[in-house]
């Protein structure tokens, strides 16, 4: 543990979840031996907290029945408001499910029972359009080290994970975190390559601050955008460039800038994209509502004249 009181609130909130916790059980938890646990339940009693100690086979520590800390004075929009949070995270994927689930438990058992029952309601019969996303939550602890360097301007160290498997350690100048589709994003200068570099926060490990200063950032650099445009660029197999009959501004209000490239030209806007299937991009276009044409591949005319052919024979059944 970082210090002595984070300790105590951890051993507190462990004393809170479970009716009776053996010291080794606590000790473990901690990373502390025993003596230290009896030192800090010690020093909880001395504070006003009835922990009670039960000796012998079975024994262990437990807070007094009946007892409870005094509630959390919120009031009805802020509660309702770390809710609406917490629970978006988890449908978001935005942070590791026991973590979501933890915070929420604790809220529940500090409030008081009237706005506690009414918390629980929301829960109960709240519901999101759409999928949950079910992307890959990084580390807290790897996601506040970021944070923590990019605030101090401050370099990183870690260790990467590319997408084939490979694993590098890495000097990164750290610019921003994007959450997108339910991953985490660092925009950040790559002191190995000497470049800038988006990179995907779950495949980084073992993450430390170093002491040189980070390099400073390209003027008007905007982290989001750098890496939409990054996603937008990732290497599938078909290159589609694609000429809408589409103001430059509807176009950007329609397709996200990490699915495609949107230049103005001849009046419309110039669609770049790479995608894994034509089929998909067919669908994309049909969707858009306007007329376009089809630069490359040529055989992206194909899967649209089928998609036409299927949409035909579809309304006629």
């Amino acid at each position: 543990m970082g210090t002595s009181t984070s300790r105590l609130l951890e051993l507190l909130e462990l004393l809170q979840a479970k009716p009776l916790v053996t010291g080794r059980e606590l000790g473990d938890r901690l990373g502390i031996d025993r003596r230290t646990v009896r030192r800090d339940v010690a020093t909880l009693q001395r504070l006003g907290i009835p922990v009670e100690g039960e000796r012998g086979v079975g024994g262990g520590y437990r807070l007094r029945p009946g007892y409870r800390l005094p509630p959390l004075m919120l009031t009805e929009d802020e509660a309702t408001a770390v809710v609406l949070g917490l629970t978006a995270a988890r449908r978001l994927a935005l942070g590791d499910a026991d973590g979501t689930d933890g915070a929420l438990a604790k809220i529940h058992r500090v409030l008081p029972d009237a706005l506690r029952r009414r918390v629980e309601a929301l829960e109960a019969t709240l519901a999101f359009t759409g999928h949950a996303i079910t992307g890959e939550p990084p580390a807290g602890e790897t996601v506040l080290l970021l944070a923590e360097a990019i605030r101090r301007g401050r370099r990183v160290r870690v260790t990467y994970r590319s997408y084939g498997g490979e694993r590098t350690t890495r000097e990164l100048s750290p610019y921003g975190l994007v959450v997108h589709a339910g991953r985490w994003y660092l925009a950040a200068h790559d002191h190995r390559r000497s470049a800038l570099r988006t990179f995907r926060v779950d495949r980084i490990r073992g993450a430390a601050i170093g002491g040189a200063p980070a390099v400073t950032a390209p003027d008007g650099f905007d982290a989001l955008e750098h890496v939409s445009r990054s996603l937008a660029q990732v290497p599938w197999p078909w290159e589609v460039d694609v000429l809408l009959d589409l103001p430059v501004d509807d176009a950007r209000r329609r397709i996200p800038g990490t699915l495609a490239e949107l230049s103005e030209e001849d009046g419309g806007t110039a669609l770049r994209m790479r995608v894994s299937s034509l089929d998909w991009a067919a669908s994309l276009l049909a969707g858009l509502g306007c007329r376009f044409r089809v630069r490359t591949p040529t055989e992206l005319r194909a899967s649209v004249a089928g998609l036409s052919e299927r949409l035909a024979e579809w309304s006629r059944d």
